[in-house]
């Protein structure tokens, strides 16, 4: 049971780190409809987060795969009663790809504006639809005993499962101003940060609905009224989110970027911590439910796989904050002159 609990706390840092770091470049594809006035807005928008997207995505790769090799009839179930909305999400990620290599290949408005419009699509997607299939997962999915979803894609969109979207979607927002704050200067700098001011209390609008819909959706809260010491992750939650307005407010854009990175990955653990030990739970039956200890792999399997996430794992970290010092100076216009610019 020790291996199953370590491979679930595992699952959802895993999870966390990838909405953590492809948070804010899916909020600024997202907004660059919004914040994008000019050409160079957009080119700048599309380089502050060209050097580390791909990267970014390398914690998704990561999640699923640790979702198929430790709790493999999770992951079978999983891509069988949400398969529409993650090929939407996998179809809307490869979109968002290929226009970032393809937007500047042609000197020409319309052939841009084609390839922005996937920027978008690509990035309000994935931010919508992964929270919409978190909010399903933390309220339970339609599945019988034999692993059979009872449902359509929408089944998925009701309320709970829309609020969930919201929610991710309104912190990904945010993050994206904080980065684009981080890493520009001048009138498109003003912008994001004025706009990380106006959308910081629709995000706490929306969190506070979240957290009441939680206990009327959800058992989510049972493990906290068991363990009240872990009611430390939602006040840390609710003081990161609150250090982002107050960092904002002391023009220290890169704590209160910090302070968002932490605002979601708290969220996300207090999704995983409300499930455990439940990694899918079924809505119909709760002995239809998949856990860390009915659906893991064998304990030699999981040995094995820990190892390598300990070899491996801190390398990929080192790596990748290697490569936000090396890209971590503001962006200016003449950068966009370079070669490898975007």
């Amino acid at each position: 049971m020790v291996l199953q609990s370590i491979w679930f706390f595992l699952w959802g840092l895993l999870w966390a780190i990838f909405f953590m770091t492809d948070g804010f470049d899916f909020g600024i594809g997202t907004l660059l409809p919004v914040l994008g006035k000019s050409e160079q807005d957009k080119r700048l928008m599309i380089n502050a987060m060209g050097p580390l997207w791909d990267g970014n995505e390398v914690w998704l790769l990561t999640a699923g795969g640790v979702t198929f090799a430790a709790f493999p009839l999770v992951y079978a179930t999983m891509f069988s009663s949400l398969y529409t909305a993650l090929m939407l999400i996998l179809f809307a990620l490869i979109l968002r790809g290929v226009a970032f290599e393809f937007r500047g290949q042609v000197e020409s408005a319309a052939w841009r504006k084609t390839w922005d419009a996937c920027i978008f699509v690509g990035s309000f997607a994935p931010a919508l639809l992964f929270g919409v299939a978190f909010g399903n997962i933390f309220q339970g999915i339609p599945f019988d005993g034999d692993g059979i979803y009872q449902g359509n894609l929408l089944t998925l969109l009701n309320p709970y499962g829309i609020l969930g979207g919201l929610l991710f979607l309104s912190l990904f927002l945010v993050h994206g101003c904080l980065w684009l704050a981080i890493k520009t200067e001048g009138d498109l700098h003003d912008r994001a940060v004025g706009l990380a001011n106006k959308l910081w209390p629709v995000l706490v609008g929306v969190a506070v609905l979240f957290l009441v819909a939680t206990a009327i959706f959800t058992p989510l809260y049972s493990n906290y009224l068991a363990q009240p010491a872990l009611l430390l992750v939602l006040v840390g939650d609710v003081a990161a989110l609150f250090g982002i307005k107050y960092f904002l407010r002391k023009a220290a854009y890169f704590k209160a970027w910090f302070a968002s990175a932490g605002t979601i990955v708290l969220c996300t653990f207090f999704g995983v911590i409300g499930l455990f030990p439940n990694l899918f739970p079924s809505s119909i039956n709760a002995e239809y439910s998949l856990s860390a200890f009915n659906a893991s792999s064998s304990p030699l399997t999981l040995k094995i796989m820990l190892i390598v996430v300990i070899i491996f794992v801190p390398i990929v970290l080192v790596y990748q904050i290697w490569a936000y010092n090396l890209f971590n100076v503001k962006l200016k216009s003449e950068d966009l002159d370079l070669e490898e610019a975007y």
